[in-house]
């Protein structure tokens, strides 16, 4: 189970009780479920920690994105240091096992320099996890975005040198390079999943859990199976009438194609565990991966020219290099990204 959405820890120790008792009354957990949780260091309030322990979190994940004063003012997020200090301190004084921390590259006035120095903070933190995301600067998805000035985002070769600096930096600090944007202590269960490949992605991000449904709740969330996505009404007043009227709050649904799922099970490989085993695909979908799939191969070839994957008669592997860019690689098989430009996010 995870309480997310940006910042749980804005309800109060009554209403986080009342929460949880709602939940145990309609759910059974196993001994051994994990529980985690997103935390905001500027919410957080006094007996926070140890409530949410007695209910069995074990695992906290806290936002930072950068230390940088100049920086934290542009994105009007003031978190000094020592609040995320204490923060990690009283979390790990409760029983709190596992810490994750987010960081993000490529927000206004960011240099390489500054970066580094958020960097080496975040590390004095002794995190388990970090992810370190690409701030995706979409204003005409994300109108908040507006009061940012273009001319204030570092460059994309200042944002290359960063990605090359947080990964060579977290590899040299024994965090093993997840993919993506995610790092994790070589003893993790992500990093032990990924070796053993049975590493999963969801809309939460890497997950250990194969094949597992997704049941979400709150405004905007979104719940998946096996063959379909539901999310939420985007608007609290629109998803609280539809819940007192006894109504689902589904806004929108989505019933995935046979070409779907096999792109899913493509993607989420490449993605998560690196490596593609085509001979695989072919018989759990009942196809000739390399007619089906003969553009993207062509495509491929390009990238494999470039050292990023290793493409052989039964599989398609992803290369160290190619670890930096996994996102472009996996649009090769997106469907839905092709002739869709400027509707996304930039890669880099």
């Amino acid at each position: 189970m995870h309480y997310g959405g940006g910042t749980p820890t804005f309800f109060n120790v009554d209403q986080l009780t009342r929460l949880w008792e709602l939940i145990e009354s309609n759910f059974n957990f196993s001994d051994d479920a994990e529980l985690s949780i997103e935390v905001d260091p500027r919410t957080m309030q006094p007996g926070q920690p140890e409530l949410l322990f007695k209910q069995g979190f074990r695992r906290a994940s806290l936002g930072i994105q950068d230390f940088n004063p100049q920086v934290q003012k542009a994105v009007h997020r003031i978190q000094p240091e020592e609040m995320t200090r204490s923060t990690v301190d009283q979390l790990k004084e409760a029983g709190f096992t596992s810490i994750n921390v987010d960081l993000i590259y490529g927000l206004p006035y960011q240099t390489a320099e500054s970066f580094e120095e958020t960097l080496s903070r975040a590390l004095a933190l002794n995190p388990d996890r970090f992810a370190v995301f690409n701030y995706a600067h979409v204003p005409w998805m994300v109108p908040a975005q507006r009061i940012i000035k273009e001319d204030t985002l570092p460059a994309p070769a200042t944002k290359l040198a960063m990605l090359k600096l947080i990964t060579e930096t977290l590899t040299r600090e024994s965090y093993h390079y997840i993919g993506l944007d995610h790092f994790a202590r070589e003893e993790d269960e992500l990093s032990v999943a990924q070796k053993r490949r049975t590493l999963q992605r969801n809309f939460q991000g890497y997950s250990t859990y194969a094949a597992v449904d997704i049941q979400a709740y709150g405004v905007s969330s979104i719940s998946q199976n096996k063959t379909a996505y539901f999310q939420n009404e985007k608007d609290i007043n629109v998803w609280k009438e539809r819940l007192d009227k006894g109504e689902s709050p589904t806004a929108k649904a989505y019933i995935l194609t046979n070409d779907d799922e096999i792109r899913r099970y493509v993607i989420i490989e490449l993605m998560c565990n690196l490596f593609l085993d085509l001979d695989q695909v072919n018989e759990m979908f009942s196809i000739e991966f390399n007619d089906n799939f003969a553009s993207e191969l062509i495509a491929l070839s390009f990238m494999e020219q470039d050292g990023l994957v290793r493409v052989t008669s039964n599989s398609i592997e992803i290369t160290d290099t190619g670890r930096l860019l996994i996102r472009n690689i996996a649009m090769c098989f997106d469907a839905y990204h092709k002739g869709a430009q400027g509707r996304f996010s930039k890669t880099i």
